[in-house]
Formats: structure tokens, C-alpha cells, sequence
């Protein structure tokens, strides 16, 4: 997968196209990630002790890495990601100004 955690993204499309959002965390063995704030659902959670309250929570869910655009930190443009190789190191580069990310 071409992103990673903490990367900074737009989402292109769903419910919450347009959104800016930054990735929690990357489920390599589905091919998903979990990005804050987009895809959320309420759950019911019950009380855990005698006299505490239930609750709805909102859980944000898993999202396709197809769906977001990685925000450039140079050039501040979503763009889609390529790999640069520089002698024997291989980084991730931006496809608009080829800074690396």
C-alpha cells in the first residue's frame, strides 16, 4: 500500500467527499485504512458496571485506499503517489512537484 500511518488526505469519494482528514491506522491484511473522522457509525455500547450508564458511540470504519488522494506537504496539492529510487534508497515521491513525502 502506497500510505501510511499520520499521512495527511482528501477524500475523493462517499459521503464525506471533500473531506481533509489524516489516516489512524492502515489494515494491510484487508486493504483498508481507517481514516479520523470519515465513515463513522453509532453503536450502542451497554453499561459495564452496575448503576453506569449505555451509551452510542461513534466508530469510524474502514475505508478503501482508493477512495483518498495523499495531501503533499511541499506543494499542499492532493496527488497520487510514486516511488523515487536515489542509489540503494527507495522513498515515496509526489506525482505534482516530485518532492518526497
Amino acid at each position: 500500500m502506497k500510505v501510511k500511518k499520520n499521512d495527511n488526505v482528501l477524500v475523493i469519494s462517499g459521503k464525506d467527499r471533500g473531506r481533509k482528514s489524516k489516516i489512524i491506522k492502515v489494515l494491510p491484511k484487508t486493504g483498508k485504512i481507517i481514516v479520523e473522522g470519515v465513515n463513522t457509525r453509532k453503536k450502542h455500547r451497554k453499561p459495564k458496571r452496575q448503576g453506569q450508564k449505555g451509551e452510542i458511540v461513534e466508530i469510524a470504519s474502514p475505508i478503501d485506499p482508493s477512495n483518498i488522494k495523499i495531501i503533499c506537504p511541499k506543494c499542499a496539492k492532493a496527488t497520487r503517489v510514486g516511488y523515487k529510487i536515489s542509489g540503494e534508497n527507495k522513498y515515496r515521491a509526489c506525482k505534482k512537484c516530485g518532492e518526497a513525502l
